[in-house]
């Protein structure tokens, strides 16, 4: 009789060559300069060395394909940086934290270099696939929450300026930030990331985590 824990071991095993086939090859063909709109499924088995029906035996579409790609692709950043979340609100809550802060920016920066022709992929088709689009904003989503909340609590504590609008500056911090480092890599090289990571970090820290208190407005 077959071995059942075998034939599922195999399954699994085979299940995982062919989605790291099928996305080698989309990293292979992003980084040759296509966008993801002209990438066909065609173009993506050629480059995997994959037949039709074994695509489809493993994404239900193209859009699948991305969503699955960029979860693969979290689980990376939080592998490489798993303690970069608490290390940023560490950061943000000492008295000497701006360094701190770029210093964690600057790794962030150079992991989104890493995958930014996946990332770029994901922003873009997220514009119109709703599917991508849920999955692109959910971390940014759960990560503007954090920083509403931190500010919030600043503000309440005298920490702030008392006219700091939270969720406005959570935003901009959040939404504002991720479409600013898409740009700084997409027209800068890395030897600018440092200071880039500084100047952001000081938005951040200087105009809404520590702004000066004013006494009217």
């Amino acid at each position: 009789m077959p071995s059942i824990t075998r034939t599922s071991s195999d399954f699994e095993e085979n299940r995982a060559k062919v989605e790291s086939a099928v996305y080698d090859a989309v990293r292979s063909l992003l980084d040759g300069g296509m966008k993801y709109t002209e990438i066909s499924v065609q173009k993506i088995i050629s480059e995997a060395g994959i037949a039709r029906s074994t695509f489809y035996a493993h994404f239900r579409d193209k859009s699948d394909l991305l969503a699955r790609l960029g979860s693969s692709l979290n689980k990376r950043f939080f592998d490489e940086a798993s303690s970069d979340a608490a290390e940023i609100w560490d950061a943000v809550a000492s008295p000497d934290g701006l360094h701190s802060i770029a210093r964690l920016l600057e790794g962030g920066i150079a992991r989104h270099r890493k995958h930014f022709s996946v990332l770029s992929a994901i922003s873009e088709t997220a514009a119109y696939d709703a599917a991508v689009r849920n999955f692109y904003t959910s971390d940014l989503e759960a990560f503007e929450t954090r920083v509403v909340r931190d500010l919030e609590q600043r503000r309440s504590n005298g920490m702030t300026d008392s006219h700091l609008d939270p969720v406005l500056a959570g935003r901009i911090i959040v939404w504002g930030g991720e479409q600013a480092i898409a740009h700084h890599i997409a027209t800068e090289d890395q030897g600018r990331d440092a200071a880039f990571a500084l100047e952001l970090a000081s938005m951040w820290w200087y105009g809404a985590y520590n702004r000066r208190i004013t006494e009217s407005r």
